[in-house]
């Protein structure tokens, strides 16, 4: 009988496979550090104009250096224990905070609002998108002499309210404290407003109209379906927006500028940490570098504490 059987198929070796490759040619004979040498630029600029700033001003913030140069000398912890002892930080650090708080929710929701009204189909919508968007395009000094003009004593607000006996003298929206701190947050929301739309536009793009169809098949109302639907898709851009806005504001100094002058408002009364670093760190007489480099490190630090509080919020609404 003919044995039809196969033969014994050898054992598998255990030798590793080959690994294909697909570079091409080019890419063999590239040498390692060539795609470090494409970064270099973009690295080199970070280093130069935000690493190395913020290093000097960590050193600079324990010396006693002049605005303009000269001797100095190390005075260790010297300059922040005299910042916390100093009333006049603890009032613009009040300021910007509140700036803060008040700003960062408005430009949080107001933009998401305006957002969900100028995404529907509508006739003339891309002319109101238009309109909303054109106050981002104006320089903050245009937009300061508007807002001057808007609320001077013989201005268009004031006219009104005493036109419509709302008033009976002019308010003084630009010469006291507390209302061109108030004047500054309005002006800085009306001029976000419309950056912080395109934000939200292109996040409720990704939303699936999906849920909102399932939500709407079970009953849900506009609201709430703004409220389960809307808000966690674009939960990320809220984020995001709370987070740009929360350092803009702790660094807001042009609008304030434009509205209460270059003290700051009456008494330099309107005072935020930008314009108490100007004066006591830049002022060419009276100034001390390193004591206004130690209240940029505080401004620094108060910064981080708003993005890392902003974060913690979100984390826990979205738990």
């Amino acid at each position: 009988m003919i044995n039809t059987l196969s033969p014994a198929a050898p054992p598998p070796s255990r030798e590793p496979a080959p690994q294909v490759t697909a570079k091409s040619g080019a890419a063999l004979h590239r040498p390692w550090w060539m795609p470090w040498l494409w970064c270099a630029p973009v690295i080199a600029a970070a280093v130069v104009f935000g690493v190395f700033p913020f290093v000097n001003t960590v050193l600079l913030s324990f010396t006693n250096a002049k605005p303009l140069g000269g001797p100095s000398g190390f005075v260790g912890l010297g300059n922040y224990t005299r910042l916390l002892g100093d009333a006049a930080f603890w009032s613009a650090t009040w300021h910007s905070v509140l700036y803060a708080l008040v700003v960062v929710p408005l430009m949080v929701i107001l933009p998401l609002l305006l957002a969900v009204l100028v995404e529907k189909k509508i006739p003339f919508i891309g002319f109101f998108r238009s309109a909303f968007y054109t106050p981002v395009l104006a320089s903050i000094i245009v937009a300061g002499f508007s807002w001057q003009w808007l609320l001077r004593d013989d201005g268009l607000i004031n006219g009104a309210l005493l036109a419509t006996g709302l008033a009976g003298e002019p308010v003084p929206f630009l010469s006291d404290a507390t209302l061109v701190l108030f004047g500054a947050m309005a002006m800085t929301v009306w001029k976000g407003l419309g950056w912080y739309m395109i934000l939200y536009l292109a996040a409720l793009g990704n939303v699936p109209k999906e849920l909102h169809e399932a939500a709407s098949v079970d009953g849900a109302s506009a609201f709430h379906r703004f409220r389960h639907v809307t808000v966690p898709g674009v939960r990320p851009t809220m984020l995001l927006v709370g987070t740009l806005t929360a350092i803009g504001s702790l660094r807001v100094f042009t609008e304030v500028f434009a509205l209460g002058g270059a003290t700051g408002g009456p008494g330099g009364q309107a005072r935020t940490l930008p314009f108490y670093i100007r004066d006591v760190g830049l002022d060419p007489v009276t100034g001390n570098a390193g004591f206004g480099a130690a209240a940029s490190v505080a401004l620094f630090l108060l910064t981080v504490g708003f993005t890392l509080l902003g974060q913690k919020i979100s984390r826990g609404e979205g738990s």
